[in-house]
């Protein structure tokens, strides 16, 4: 009876995986290789290019095969700490990303709110909007020494420059959200008469909410764009110091795994902005 039972049970479960189909197709696979494909062939490519051009004993710049060589030290072991600056890509990376984290994350808060006024008052719009566009313009580095003369310190100003680097966007991308919010659902939160607090977080951020992560995305690009350039002339802990330290110790190699790793770090963070931007957004926030 007990064997019975079994093999009823074996029987039932191989027809339910037969029921819900193989857990890897060829179309899937065919989807995933039309994704992977095209830029490891590119990749690859570029390298074998890359390295003809550069093979020349008078080529400014080493193959790719002599990067790796060079710079072995510092891609076997990115988390060493020998004091001071004297650190692995790891540690310099990691500071860099705290400064990113702060100062983007004061955007976002500043952005959000102006962009919303902006966005909900006309008087605003005709008085702040002339004002951004102008500052927006403004390169980032431009603002350093400002920073440095008002905070007397490189971190802060770091922080500043990053945080007046990606507000512009924020508030922007929000100001359009909040304009295009549907006259319809005005009408509904003024029927069921919603007080501006219970309006802002019930109708304006879910309908602005696409428009605003486009912002994010744009914001947090140009955030680390921005620490990169301004952690060259604070010095300190952090990638662009790293660079710069690497540049004028005639380390080409080792700027450029640097140079690898911020582009990897970069197309990261606009993949986290790009999926919380899905995931609130149920969807309607472009990936």
């Amino acid at each position: 009876m007990a064997l019975g039972a079994t093999l009823g049970t074996a029987v039932r479960d191989r027809l339910a995986v037969k029921a819900r189909g193989p857990l890897i197709t060829k179309a899937g696979l065919r989807g995933i290789a039309a994704r992977i494909v095209p830029p490891v062939v590119v990749l690859a490519g570029f390298l074998l290019l890359w390295e003809v051009l550069c093979s020349s004993p008078t080529a400014g710049l080493p193959p790719p095969s002599r990067v790796v060589t060079d710079a072995w030290d510092i891609i076997a072991d990115p988390f060493f700490d020998n004091g001071g600056t004297d650190k692995g890509l790891f540690w310099h990376i990691t500071a860099s990303l705290q400064r990113v984290a702060l100062g983007f994350s004061l955007a976002v808060i500043a952005g959000v709110l102006l962009g919303t006024l902006v966005g909900q008052s006309e008087w605003a719009m005709r008085g702040l909007d002339p004002i951004f566009q102008v500052l927006r313009t403004i390169p980032p580095l431009a603002w350093l020494p400002l920073s440095l003369a008002a905070f007397r310190d490189g971190q802060p100003s770091a922080i500043f420059v990053i945080f007046i680097t990606s507000i512009w966007p924020i508030i922007i991308n929000t100001a359009v959200g909040i304009r295009n919010i549907p006259q319809d659902y005005r009408n509904v939160s003024a029927v069921i008469r919603l007080n501006p607090i219970e309006f802002f977080y019930k109708i304006m951020l879910p309908s602005a909410a696409p428009y605003i992560f486009t912002g994010l995305r744009i914001g947090v690009g140009l955030s680390w764009l921005a620490i990169v350039a301004a952690e060259m002339l604070i010095g300190g802990v952090g990638i662009g110091f790293f660079i710069w330290d690497a540049w004028n110790s005639s380390h080409i190699s080792e700027i450029i795994v640097a140079l690898v790793y911020v582009g990897l770090i970069g197309f990261v963070l606009d993949r986290v902005v790009a999926g919380l931007g899905v995931l609130v957004t149920r969807g309607t926030s472009a990936a």
